[in-house]
């Protein structure tokens, strides 16, 4: 097992022990990964934080904030588990096993910081960060070619600027469904030019930028 699972990390373990800790999930066994797990979550934040200020040198901390925040957080962490097929050498106890606990997200995106944390501890920090580096060596990269781009807000604020015109201004009409599956719904106006455009979203963020998308999309059309 342990072959295969260095195999796919692409780490050889020296201690089989720190690997088997890693691993085991606070089901199976009080002495489990959850120390394990809080140490790689350290690390991998300030790896992906590392890298991201070196590929984004113009962007502000509250952009780097976020952009750390959409990289690393649970399901990016589970998922980067499925793709390495972690969830088939996890060690539960009986109860998570019948539940299928080897895909659930929370906890192989846990036994993904416990494995960061235990190659930290097992061979140090620089192979530790290429490792990281590797494993997310796409995300980054798709991450590089849209960092630049600003979102719709931003772009429709500075053009507004650019022309000396009054900023538009964002007011939440109705929030629609369910409390655990709300739809917001948002009106963008640039009221001295007597425009409106409605956006709707999951989350006012989302609302509003998709108004400001869509008064974009209106000012292009105009100027054509």
């Amino acid at each position: 097992m342990s072959e295969e699972l260095c195999r796919l990390l692409g780490y050889q373990f020296n201690d089989a022990k720190l690997l088997k800790l890693a691993l085991t999930h606070r089901s199976k066994h009080t002495k489990n990964n959850e120390r394990l797990e809080f140490l790689g979550d350290s690390i991998v934040n300030f790896i992906i934080a590392e890298a991201l200020y070196t590929q984004m040198p113009h962007a502000s901390e509250g952009d780097l904030s976020r952009s750390r925040a959409s990289l690393v957080n649970r399901d990016a962490l589970g998922n980067l588990a499925r793709e390495l097929k972690i969830g088939r050498f996890v060690l539960l106890g009986p109860g998570e096993i019948r539940s299928g606990g080897n895909e659930r997200l929370s906890i192989l995106s846990c036994t993904m910081e416990a494995l960061i944390g235990a190659i930290y501890l097992d061979g140090g920090f620089t192979v530790t960060r290429d490792c990281i580096l590797r494993w997310y060596a796409p995300w980054l990269g798709t991450f590089k070619k849209t960092a630049s781009r600003k979102d719709p807000k931003t772009q429709l604020q500075e053009q507004m600027q650019r022309s000396h015109r009054a900023l538009p201004v964002y007011r939440v009409l109705s929030l629609e469904g369910e409390s655990h599956q709300q739809l917001f719904v948002v009106s963008c106006t640039l009221s001295k030019m007597g425009k409106e455009t409605i956006g709707k979203g999951t989350s006012r963020r989302r609302a509003e930028q998709s108004a400001a998308e869509l008064m974009l999309g209106m000012l292009k059309n105009e100027n054509k």
